[in-house]
C-alpha cells in the first residue's frame, strides 16, 4: 500500500515547481485556501467536478481495452497473477462497477487515511533548505484540512505474498489498428518470477540483469543507447523474424519485486514463443560474459546520470527515495554499487529467482498457449524446453 501512495504523492507535489522564492511563497499562499476548501473540489462545483472525473475514469478504462499497446493491461495482469488477491496484486485500475460509487465522502475518507504527514515528503530543488522549511512552517503548519473530520481507519500494512499463477484473457486482437494501416494480429505473453525489494542488496544486481536482458520491438531504428546488443535483441529478435516484441521489465516495491519478459508474436507461433522466453530465463542463471556485463553496467549508469540532468527528475528522485527509504543515495553512490556488481552476483540472483513459481499473463488468441504446468516445468528444466506433446490425430 505504501508504494502505491508513493507515486500519487509525488505526482501531487510534482506540479509545484518554481524558480524564485517569491514564486514559492505565492504557491504556498494558494495552497492555504486550496487545503481548507477540500483539496480538489469547491462547495459550489463539487458535484459537477466529480461527475466529470467519473467520465474521465470511464474513458480511461475504455481506452485501456482499445489501445494497440497492451503493456499497461499486461502489467496489471502479471501482478494479479503473481500476487493473487493481495497487496500489489489488487486492481490498480478502478473497476467499472465502482465508478458510480465515487463521491465526496469516499474521497475524503481516502485522503483522511492516506494523506497524513507521516506518509508525505516535501521536496525542493534549486532552493536553500532553510527557505523551504520557513515557507513550509508559515503556510502548511496549523492548517486543518476539510477531510480531517471523521473517524480514521486502520491503514492496510499487509506484506506482499507472492503466489505465482496465470491470468488469461481471450480477445480478438485483429482489429486494434487506429489508422488505415492494419496492425498484425498478435498474441501477447508476459512471464515473470519474483525478484527482490528495492531495500535489499540484491536490488542493484537485478537492475543490471534487467538491463542486460534489455529488448524492445522488432522495428526499433537502433542507434546508440537503444540496447541493440542486449540478450533479447541478439538471442530473440535478431534470430526469430516472426517475433514482434521481446522486452524485459523489473518492478520493485518495498517488500517484493517482479522481473518479467513481455513477448508478442502471431497466434500460430505462441508455443514456440513461450519456449524461447523460458530458455532465456534459464540462460540468466548460466555464464555471464564480461563484455555484456560491463556494457549493461555502463548503460545503467548512463541512463541514471542522463535522467538526473533534469531538475524535475532530481526533484522526483529526492522525494521517492526519502519517502521509501528515509534517506537518499547520491548518484556517485549508486554508480559505485553498480560498478561492484560481478558476474557471480548475476548468476546467484538469477539462480535464486528461478527456484520460484512463475507468474504468467496471456492476452489474445490463446489456442496454442501451453498449460501453466508445462511453463513451470520448462523453467525448472536445464534447457528451458517445454514438455513434448504427442497427438494421435491431427
Amino acid at each position: 500500500m505504501k508504494q502505491n501512495m508513493l507515486v500519487e504523492l509525488l505526482i501531487f507535489w510534482k506540479n509545484w515547481h518554481f524558480r524564485l522564492l517569491p514564486d514559492l511563497a505565492a504557491k504556498m499562499k494558494f495552497f492555504l485556501p486550496w487545503k481548507s476548501m477540500g483539496a480538489f473540489v469547491t462547495a459550489r462545483h463539487q458535484d459537477e467536478e466529480i461527475d466529470m472525473t467519473r467520465m474521465a475514469v470511464q474513458f480511461e478504462l475504455e481506452d485501456l481495452n482499445m489501445r494497440p499497446d497492451p503493456e499497461p493491461l499486461l502489467t496489471e495482469m502479471i501482478h494479479e497473477a503473481a500476487y493473487r488477491e493481495n497487496t500489489v496484486g489488487l486492481h490498480r485500475f478502478c473497476p467499472a462497477e465502482n465508478i458510480p460509487k465515487i463521491d465526496q465522502k469516499v474521497l475524503h475518507s481516502y485522503l483522511r487515511n492516506y494523506y497524513t504527514p507521516d506518509r508525505m515528503v516535501l521536496a525542493g530543488v534549486g532552493i536553500e533548505h532553510e527557505q523551504l522549511v520557513e515557507c513550509a512552517r508559515k503556510y502548511l503548519l496549523g492548517i486543518e484540512p476539510v477531510w480531517s473530520s471523521g473517524q480514521n481507519k486502520d491503514v492496510d500494512k499487509s506484506i506482499a505474498q507472492y503466489t505465482g499463477g496465470i491470468i488469461k484473457i481471450e480477445r480478438d486482437m485483429s482489429d486494434v489498428s487506429l489508422g488505415p494501416t492494419p496492425i498484425p494480429e498478435l498474441t501477447h505473453i508476459m512471464i515473470g518470477l519474483e525478484s527482490c525489494s528495492f531495500l535489499e542488496e540484491d536490488f542493484i544486481p537485478f537492475a543490471v540483469l534487467n538491463m542486460m536482458m534489455g529488448g524492445g520491438g522488432s522495428f526499433s531504428a537502433g542507434g546508440p543507447g537503444k540496447g541493440m546488443f542486449t540478450r533479447l535483441y541478439l538471442n530473440v529478435l535478431n534470430r526469430h523474424h516472426w517475433m514482434y516484441n521481446a522486452t524485459s521489465y523489473h518492478h520493485s516495491y518495498e517488500d517484493t519485486g517482479l522481473l518479467c519478459i513481455h513477448a508478442s508474436a502471431d497466434p500460430r507461433q505462441v508455443r514456440e514463443m513461450v519456449e524461447i522466453i523460458t530458455r532465456e530465463f534459464i540462460l540468466m542463471g548460466g555464464a555471464v560474459g564480461e563484455v555484456e556485463l560491463e556494457r549493461a553496467k555502463t548503460q545503467l549508469m548512463s541512463m541514471l546520470m542522463m535522467n538526473l540532468e533534469s531538475r524535475p527528475v532530481i526533484f522526483e528522485d529526492v522525494g521517492r527515495q526519502v519517502l521509501a527509504t528515509n534517506s537518499r543515495k547520491l548518484p556517485h553512490e549508486l554508480c559505485a554499487l553498480i560498478r561492484n556488481v560481478k558476474s557471480d552476483d548475476i548468476k546467484r540472483v538469477a539462480t535464486k529467482m528461478l527456484r520460484g513459481k512463475p507468474a504468467v499473463a496471456a492476452l489474445g488468441d490463446l489456442t496454442d498457449l501451453p498449460t501453466y504446468e508445462h511453463i513451470q516445468a520448462a523453467l525448472a528444466s536445464k534447457d528451458g524446453r517445454l514438455p513434448r506433446m504427442y497427438r494421435l490425430f491431427r
